[in-house]
């Protein structure tokens, strides 16, 4: 408990960065997915205070993802009823526990470092190409839109194309600014000053940008934003009413097969999503603490079963604000519990508040996030680590950016295995000779893949040499390597090669090689 207090300070003030990006997420994925827009307000709720009181990370934030938005939207439409929807989120959740206690969490390890880094650049890049549209007003999109091809028939590029066509001048002025002023936020000037620096330059950013629009209205109301271009939260005239915004799971569909498929099509892609969030917090954070995955889903799980029973959408750890949440400062997972409770405070009480905060000043706050993870220097970090290392991370990136997060992850991860294969090739086998002396040691593991290589050494040994095959050093030799070498020390004395082979008496091997 010491050390939330002790860092008290850093995370109220992330947490209300955090909040800031969380908001305007929360109602597009909700309204990307088909579902009532308070539904991702749940959401992020729930993800922030029960899925981080319950984690082991210190610095992820939970809620309505992107990656899902999809799925959701399909299972909707197949139920047709949402409270049957919701008893599906239920059930992924209870699902999610099981792979926790499973021992499931251990999947996320196995994703390659370059394409976790591969990940986060590519996120990061994301949010500054899909927000550059409502950067300038042009809100056709929802906010929170990952993917490549977007429901309004338009994709990532032809979207920024086409909003330079439909620029609003009121949005793109208070966007610039808000931008400008985050850069000029971050300078030594202003961090030197102890009283600026304690103040979050998105908090700044927001009430400018509140202030200006004020200005546009009460002197030039035809400059001044229309609703479509400002923050949309239902709002509730009395409290009581507040709580019918709330939906519950109906049971009776329990025995509907498309809420059991719709519940683990969701548990499996939620999770995979959290296990790669997780990887890629733990990667940014500047402690380098390492997050325990099967309690992450088992967290995840509790708070979807939360969700899905007060009528929220699915959560998972979510990159986007997570990042914004280690940029921000925070240092112990409580920022991630107060922005959740902040997020229910200011829709309680203060919605008509929050309804005036421009789209535009939120996308520059997403799109200054976004830079932070593709900062230039993360590429020439990778270049300069060798191909083996940057051709992954490169082909995460664009596949990411062509599709969405999953099937980049998947094709990154393809691609690391190349590499992986093609350095056994180059490693497993040393040849080496002097004059008519030949040297082939095997090393390491010699699978069935290095077949090829094995038999493409020996068939090219000249005639009337010396060949000695060398085994000790080798942990683990495929039969089919065995079988090589012994044709080819069958027929050796037919072009006169004399052939010696050197095994290792600490590990016997069954079968290895013609005497």
């Amino acid at each position: 408990m010491k050390k939330y207090f002790s860092n008290l300070s850093a995370d109220v003030s992330a947490s209300i960065v955090v909040l800031l990006v969380a908001l305007p997420l929360c109602l597009g994925i909700a309204l990307g997915s088909g579902a009532p827009l308070f539904a991702g307000i749940i959401a992020g709720i729930v993800g922030g205070i029960v899925v981080g009181i319950l984690s082991g990370s210190q610095l992820s934030v939970s809620g309505p993802a992107a990656g899902l938005t999809v799925i959701v939207a399909a299972s909707i439409t197949k139920l047709q009823v949402y409270e049957a929807f919701l008893l599906a989120v239920v059930i992924a959740g209870l699902i999610q526990l099981v792979f926790g206690y499973l021992k499931a969490g251990i999947i996320g390890h196995y994703v390659p470092n370059s394409v976790i880094k591969g990940m986060l650049a590519a996120i990061g890049l994301i949010l500054i190409l899909k927000q550059l549209p409502h950067l300038v007003g042009y809100d056709t999109d929802f906010e929170g839109d990952e993917s490549f091809s977007q429901g309004d028939d338009e994709n990532t590029f032809t979207e920024i194309l086409k909003a330079l066509r439909f620029i609003t001048p009121s949005a793109a002025i208070i966007g610039v600014a808000s931008l400008l002023l985050l850069i000029i936020w971050q300078t030594k000037i202003v961090q030197s000053r102890k009283i600026l620096s304690a103040i979050p330059g998105p908090l700044v950013v927001v009430l400018v940008a509140v202030l200006v629009n004020y200005y546009f209205i009460n002197f030039l109301p035809d400059f001044s934003l229309e609703n479509k271009h400002l923050v949309s939260l239902p709002i509730s005239d009395r409290l009581i009413d507040f709580f019918s915004f709330f939906t519950f799971p109906d049971f009776k569909f329990i025995t509907n097969p498309i809420v059991w498929t719709s519940a683990f099509t969701l548990a499996v892609v939620a999770s995979l999503e959290t296990l790669l969030g997780i990887e890629a917090v733990d990667k940014i954070d500047p402690l380098k603490r390492i997050t325990p995955t099967n309690q992450e889903l088992k967290a995840q799980g509790i708070g979807n079963i939360v969700s899905g029973l007060l009528g929220g959408i699915p959560v998972t750890s979510v990159v986007v604000r997570s990042s914004a949440n280690v940029s921000a400062g925070g240092k112990t997972k409580l920022s991630a519990i107060l922005h959740g409770i902040f997020l229910l405070l200011s829709v309680m009480f203060i919605p008509f508040l929050i309804n005036k905060i421009p789209l535009s000043a939120l996308a520059a706050v997403l799109i200054f996030t976004g830079y932070k993870l593709a900062k230039f220097s993360l590429f020439k970090e990778f270049y300069q680590k060798g191909w083996d290392q940057f051709i992954p991370f490169s082909a995460t990136i664009i596949a990411i950016l062509l599709t969405d997060l999953l099937i980049g992850i998947m094709i990154g991860i393809v691609v690391s295995l190349f590499y992986l294969v093609r350095s056994n090739f180059q490693s497993a086998i040393l040849v080496a000779h002097d004059q008519n002396n030949y040297l082939i040691r095997l090393r390491k593991d010699v699978s069935f893949l290095n077949k090829p290589i094995i038999k493409q050494h020996l068939e090219a040994l000249p005639d009337d040499c010396f060949v000695l095959i060398d085994a000790t050093r080798a942990d683990f030799i495929d039969k089919d390597i065995i079988e090589e070498v012994n044709n080819f020390m069958l027929n050796a004395s037919t072009r006169n090669i004399r052939v010696e082979v050197k095994k290792s008496i600490h590990k016997p091997m069954h079968l290895l090689f013609t005497e």
